[in-house]
This record gives C-alpha cells, sequence and structure tokens, in this order.
C-alpha cells in the first residue's frame, strides 16, 4: 500500500503491546485510517489518544497529522461511494453513541482546521479579495454547497464576485480575465477534474489562484498562490463541510470588518429594499 503502510509493517516487532493495536488495525484497514481523527482511531484500537500520538513519533514523524498525510499520499486510489459507507457502518456501529460521533468528528475538524491555519496565508486571502478587479469563485458536486455559501455572502459586501459551477462555462466566463482578477477554487475528496481545470486554466491566464481544500495534498494546491486548508476528515458517506465553513465565515467576517465603512450605505439599501419586499419574517404585535 505504499511507504508508509511498509514502515509500520517493518516496525511491528519493536512495538509496545499498545502500539501493536494501532498497528495492525492500519494495516488491515488501510482506506479507512486516513481519514479518522486521533480520537476516533483511539477508540476503535482501545488505546489512549497520547499513544496514537506516541505511535506516530515512534515511526518518525513529527505527531498524527504528519502520519495521516503520509497514508492519504500512499493510498493510491480515491474511496469511492460504495467504500466510504462499507466505512462509515464499520466506524459508527454503536447504535446508542453513532450520532454524538458524528458530532465529536465534527469538533475535531474544527479544531484541527483552527490549529493549522496558516494565518499569513488567511491575511493574503482577505487582502487579494478585498483588491481584486473580479472574483470569481469554482467549485463542482459537493462543494457547490461551499460555493453558494461564499458566493452569497461576499455578494453583499463586494459588487464584484461570480460563482462558476462547471467547466462549459470558462470560455464565457474567463474571456476577460487578466492578472488583476482572483479565482477561489473550492475542492475536497474526491476531487472533481472540472474544478481542478477551471483552477489550472485560470493559472495559466495570469490571474492569483486561492485554494480552499482539504490538505497540502490536494491536487488544488500546486496550482494556487495561496493555499488555505480545511479538515474535512470523516469516515462516511458524505463529506464534512463544517470547518471548511467556519474557515469561510472567518474570511467573509474579516472582509466585513475591513469594509465596515464603505458598506454601511450599501447594507442600510439593502435593509430598505427588504423591508419593501417583506423579505424576512415579522413577529406581529399584540394589539390587545
Amino acid at each position: 500500500m505504499g511507504n508508509v503502510y511498509q514502515l509500520i509493517a517493518e516496525k511491528i516487532p519493536d512495538m509496545s503491546r499498545a502500539q501493536k493495536k494501532i498497528g495492525e488495525y492500519i494495516l488491515q484497514n488501510p482506506n479507512n485510517v486516513p481519514f479518522l481523527t486521533v480520537g476516533k482511531l483511539a477508540q476503535i484500537t482501545s488505546v489512549s489518544e497520547a499513544t496514537v500520538v506516541r505511535f506516530a513519533t515512534f515511526l518518525g514523524f513529527s505527531g498524527f497529522p504528519e502520519l495521516q498525510q503520509a497514508m492519504q499520499d500512499s493510498l493510491r486510489k480515491q474511496l469511492t461511494a460504495t467504500e466510504r459507507l462499507k466505512m462509515s457502518s464499520e466506524v459508527y456501529d454503536d447504535q446508542e453513541k453513532w450520532v454524538f460521533n458524528i458530532f465529536q468528528d465534527d469538533i475535531s475538524n474544527i479544531r484541527s482546521t483552527m490549529e493549522n491555519l496558516d494565518m499569513t496565508a488567511f491575511h493574503r486571502t482577505v487582502d487579494l479579495l478585498l483588491n481584486a478587479e473580479k472574483i470569481y469563485i469554482v467549485a463542482s458536486r459537493s462543494a457547490v454547497s461551499l460555493g453558494m455559501f461564499l458566493d452569497y455572502y461576499l455578494r453583499i459586501l463586494l459588487d464584484n464576485v461570480e460563482f462558476i459551477s462547471s467547466s462549459e462555462l470558462i470560455s464565457e466566463k474567463f474571456y476577460n480575465l487578466n492578472e488583476d482578477d482572483v479565482v477561489l477554487g473550492i475542492s475536497f475528496p474526491r476531487y472533481t477534474q472540472s474544478t481542478i481545470k477551471m483552477f489550472s486554466f485560470a493559472r495559466e491566464r495570469g490571474a492569483t489562484t486561492i485554494a480552499i481544500t482539504d490538505n497540502l495534498l490536494s491536487p488544488l494546491v500546486p496550482l494556487a498562490d495561496v493555499p488555505l486548508t480545511a479538515s474535512s476528515r470523516m469516515p462516511s458517506l458524505i463529506d464534512s463541510f463544517v470547518a471548511p465553513l467556519s474557515l469561510m465565515n472567518a474570511i467573509i467576517t474579516q472582509i466585513g470588518n475591513s469594509k465596515q465603512v464603505d458598506i454601511t450605505q450599501k447594507l442600510d439599501h439593502l435593509e430598505s429594499m427588504w423591508d419593501y419586499l417583506d423579505i424576512f419574517h415579522k413577529k406581529s404585535e399584540n394589539t390587545d
């Protein structure tokens, strides 16, 4: 399955009893483990989280995240939907606790994203979006939900945002694309070819590229001037977009804070329009 799995197999004779439990589980489930959190792997193998961390350092890695990336890199193929469904049933097999385990995995994804956030890349992203002549958001399939969310709020704050969800549209949409524009690509496993194609085309045209993806092994990263990562690991049929949404919340909030004076008049005007069009529910006043 690749060098990291070979390393684990070679090291098993020198491992402690607890470490052997982890190593044997990884070798028996090479498709599952790269997507598990420290807590989940510890729970499955009945060891402590500290033991999982020590297992990674025993193998020569700086910690579990580095080991996890090595395993993902060694995993030559992306899991199919059927394989992910099977993995989900194996990991979330406790009928009493599985709902809470999913919540816990999402919390772990947010914590991992927060702890590993590149603040230089984050602030550069905000500056690039604030100063772009035109902002294009590209995303496909399940990541369209993230693209629509970001597009909706950026449109409130800025006047130069466009969302593209199909590579068939790039000939028309990217016709005037230039080095003053920013293209923000969003993709998570299983990475879609259409998003990669749109992102690559933008790079060739000289636009500044920002990637929002799961880790630095993503195929978007080599094409990105600025990569931002958000953990989406969940041993399930679906992708966990809780952490990517939190990252986008932070970007939108920072842009709003930076443009607070500039957009006050626009927001007041929008509020007047929303009120005139009766967009939002209003609580009835008690006339008694």
